[in-house]
């Protein structure tokens, strides 16, 4: 095989490859404008570094899985199209062609071919001072902010997921903190409660539905949670057991609570079991009373963990 370019640059007649001279046209880039593809890589390779800066930033300030999103891909999208605009148009356009030669190759071969790689490596990186410095303060920094989120991997939840902060006695209030009466809701009603003092979590949030009037407790089929209801009200978590969505829709006529996400249908007077879609338990039951002056309350917590499943889950 011979020398593609037949200038006379190519291996010797013993298969030792000749230094390559600086003035070899095959080591010119490919742009027409190399200074200006040199310029525009830098510069998409430093709006790289200014996005891996930002996605440290929102990590640690802003706390935005938008904003993290957003700025770690301008970092890598940008640093990318740095690179690429570097290797397509910047780098030698060759070819380079190698005569086979006996194997193996003498000490003298593999020495000069070792010298014309180096040669035509140490030249395209000496022309290239800037953006090969931007490139390392590129990998620098990523290297670098890439590790932060190290950090959500801790502390281990314990038993925290098994444990919310309803306990006995607590108040059920609602979204504007006020205390729910017994008398607060029609048949067919539906609230949103929340311990007192927890507004807003989204661990301890609960449905409350009345699905009857009169002092006695709801109809409830499961054994054991007879009593779990009072004046016709029942309480049960208002996080899917399928992914944790808002089980907020409530179907009168059938009784039914509906998940928005993907559709797991809930029977609330059975104890809230699953009857359709990917859920597959049902949803934990809070068991309430009313207090002497006729505010809602929970006679205990929830007697198991609310939300998805997870691995330590029995």
């Amino acid at each position: 095989m011979s020398d593609a370019t037949g200038n006379g640059h190519g291996p010797s007649g013993n298969g030792t490859p000749t230094r390559v001279p600086p003035d070899d046209p095959r080591l010119q880039p490919y742009a027409k404008h190399p200074a200006a593809v040199e310029l525009v890589a830098t510069l998409a390779i430093f709006l790289g570094v200014l996005g891996f800066v930002g996605f440290g930033i929102a990590y640690w300030v802003a706390d935005s899985p938008q904003w993290e999103a957003a700025t770690l891909g301008v970092g890598l999208l940008a640093t990318g199209a740095g690179l690429i605009m570097w290797g397509k148009y910047l780098m030698p356009q060759g070819p380079f062609v190698e005569e086979r030669h006996p194997f193996p190759s003498s000490e003298e071969d593999r020495a000069a071919f070792s010298a014309a790689v180096v040669d035509r490596g140490g030249l395209v990186l000496r022309r290239r001072k800037v953006l090969g410095g931007m490139v390392a303060l590129a990998s620098a920094v990523a290297g670098i902010v890439l590790i932060f989120p190290l950090r959500s991997l801790g502390p281990k939840p314990g038993r925290t997921l098994f444990r919310t902060n309803w306990h006995t006695g607590s108040q059920l209030v609602s979204l504007a903190g006020r205390p729910v009466h017994v008398n607060d809701l029609n048949v067919g009603g539906i609230l949103t409660v929340f311990p007192k003092g927890f507004v807003g979590s989204s661990p301890d949030q609960v449905v409350l539905i009345r699905l009857s009037g009169g002092p006695d407790p709801a109809p409830l089929s499961p054994p054991g949670k007879t009593s779990w209801g009072v004046a016709g009200y029942v309480a049960y978590s208002k996080m899917c057991t399928h992914l944790g969505c808002p089980v907020g829709l409530y179907q009168e006529q059938t009784q039914q609570l509906v998940c928005p996400c993907h559709q797991s249908i809930f029977d609330v007077n059975s104890g809230a079991i699953p009857e359709f879609g990917p859920a597959a338990r049902p949803l934990p039951q809070l068991p309430i009373t009313a207090n002497g002056h006729g505010f809602l309350v929970a006679k205990a917590g929830f007697d198991q963990a609310v939300g998805p499943g997870f691995w330590e889950r029995p």
